[in-house]
């Protein structure tokens, strides 16, 4: 933050400007920060496309990768070899901002800028989705006490009210206490707003006709006799696409270094999408000859979404992956955080199973050894002759924390080659296949599971789902990011456990099926010490303690 604090940023119509982004093309946020018009992609349709670059890391751990720090250091040393190229990022959520995590937006000398607003409000986009969510939410419960002529079955609800806070308190909670007056007494609960449908819907809608049909189509519940309800059927697609309007374009920033950031939509891969928004990516690919993007945890997790549902809905073909990877990370699998390359040969069990899920989709990494002040010289060579021994197309210490572009030029060159190779990517399923065979196809070929097990409701959903015409939607996966299985505590590359599906949620909007595994919450909790203690604002009006 201090660093950040340091440097002057540009102006944002400059970064926009070596983009090839005219000033009417923007809506700024201030000096540094701006939204882009729908109209800049329009005109740019029959442009050719840069090459697409994910990024993605090994099983995380409590101290964290810096899957974010590598791709912002990754488009400031693509710059320095003097290519163009762009990031596209998730939006931070308030939620780890204040928790566990800290802010998301880099570190060190590969950080995005502003720091302090990007971590906070931003523009509002996820405050948007919040309103949204709840709106419809409010007219639900109107539409249930003024006669409810559209026969809902007030506990066949499925809509859950979101707010950008880990608040364990609204996991479950009952609503409509009080009396008539106050509506119909009923169980529901609170998601994190980065795990509500409405999010999902921003984040792969195209433009605003895109995203007023994909609300239309979002089920709140059902009838008495079972027949879904939808949004539209409410009448709150077009006030929910109001409040939307602005969130659904992609919010410009920089580097420390100057170099364009596109920060749109939401994180939390364990129990979203976890990626940005695919209207980000459609735009960096008309004005860059490289754009990085970076999903959520590690390949089980983010990747693994990113290449079966995002890009089979915006048919995106990425050029090359990133995977990081740390000494100190691979010790922890290893089972001995304090040890040294034997404890990092044990751990790299966990990285070959993440490469072992890159090769099933067709496609090889570059392995991004991200340098902590810690590691030994014989360390970080013990983690690059491992991983090329394990099949990656090449692995090279990233040292932009300390050095942005001109530390991580050489991983940008690594991966200038990578994308020069050719490759044949192919999704892990097909969507014709059974709800039951993609859940056994993505546990089996992501995660190293023997098989699957449905717990009866989950079994009595996926009926239900096929029967209503809903089987040949893909499967975004809500399961733990600590672990290949469902199971925390599980380090390294675990194998012959059965993955426990306990539920499944149909996100008609979106357009997707959300299945949560083993003991996952999509409303997080904060821990007794959360980040939240150290942020304060000092006298000269500066937010401090953001980490």
């Amino acid at each position: 933050m201090e660093t950040a604090s340091r440097t002057e940023p540009e102006p944002i119509e400059s970064v926009a400007g070596r983009l090839g982004l005219a000033p009417e093309e923007l809506f700024s946020y201030g000096p540094y920060m701006a939204k882009v018009e729908p109209s800049a992609f329009d005109s740019r349709r029959d442009a050719s496309n840069g090459k697409l670059v994910c990024v993605t890391s090994i099983t995380p751990t409590k101290a964290g990768e810096g899957k974010t720090t590598t791709a912002i250091g990754l488009v400031d040393g693509l710059a320095h070899l003097g290519e163009s190229a762009v990031a596209c990022l998730r939006e931070p959520s308030m939620g780890p901002v204040f928790g566990i995590k800290g802010g998301g937006t880099g570190g060190g000398r590969s950080r995005l800028v502003p720091t302090a607003e990007i971590n906070l409000h931003f523009t509002g986009d996820i405050h948007a989705v919040t309103a949204a969510t709840n709106l419809l939410a409010a007219m639900l419960e109107a539409h249930l006490l003024h006669g409810n002529e559209l026969g809902i079955d007030p506990h066949a609800i499925t809509l859950r009210r979101c707010l950008d806070v880990e608040d364990r308190a609204l996991r479950s909670v009952v609503v409509g206490l009080g009396g008539r007056a106050n509506g119909v007494p009923r169980e529901t609960g609170f998601d994190i707003t980065a795990a509500s449908e409405v999010m999902a819907v921003l984040s792969v809608s195209r433009d605003l006709d895109d995203l007023r049909r994909r609300l239309e189509r979002l089920t709140v519940g059902t009838t008495s006799d079972g027949a879904p309800v939808t949004a539209e059927a409410l009448g709150a697609a077009g006030a929910m696409t109001a409040l939307l309007r602005d969130a659904l374009k992609p919010n410009l920033v920089q580097t420390l270094e100057g170099q364009p950031a596109f920060v749109h939509c939401g994180p939390f891969a364990n129990i979203a999408l976890g990626s940005s928004s695919l209207v980000a990516d459609l735009l960096a690919l008309k004005l860059a000859g490289y754009v990085v993007t970076e999903s959520g945890f590690g390949a089980d997790m983010g990747l693994e979404k990113f290449l079966d549902i995002m890009c089979r809905i915006g048919g995106l073909t990425p050029s090359a992956l990133v995977v990081v990877v740390t000494a100190r990370a691979l010790k922890h699998h290893g089972g001995d955080p304090e040890g040294g390359v034997a404890a990092i040969e044990r751990g790299a069990a966990n990285l070959a199973a993440h490469l072992r899920i890159v090769r099933e989709f067709g496609l090889g990494a570059v392995v991004a050894v991200n340098r902590f002040p810690g590691d030994t010289a014989e360390e970080l060579a013990a983690v690059q002759r491992i991983s090329r021994d394990l099949g990656a197309v090449d692995a090279v210490v990233d040292d932009a924390f300390e050095r942005g572009g001109d530390g991580a030029a050489a991983l940008a060159q690594a991966v200038v080659t990578a994308c020069a190779r050719a490759t044949r990517f192919d999704y892990l399923y097909r969507l014709e296949d059974s709800i039951e065979d993609k859940l056994e196809s993505i546990a089996r070929r992501a995660y190293g599971a023997a098989g699957v097990t449905l717990a009866p409701q989950a079994a009595a959903q996926a009926k239900r789902f096929a029967a209503n015409g809903l089987g040949e939607l893909p499967i975004c996966m809500a399961k733990t990011h600590l672990s290949l299985s469902s199971d925390p505590a599980a380090i390294g590359a675990p194998s012959g456990f059965t993955l426990p599906v306990r539920e499944l949620r149909a996100y008609t909007g979106a357009g997707w099926l959300v299945a949560l595994c083993g003991g996952l919450q999509t409303m997080p909790g904060l821990g007794a010490h959360p980040a939240a203690l150290s942020v304060d604002v000092d006298v000269q009006g500066r937010i401090v303690g953001l980490h």
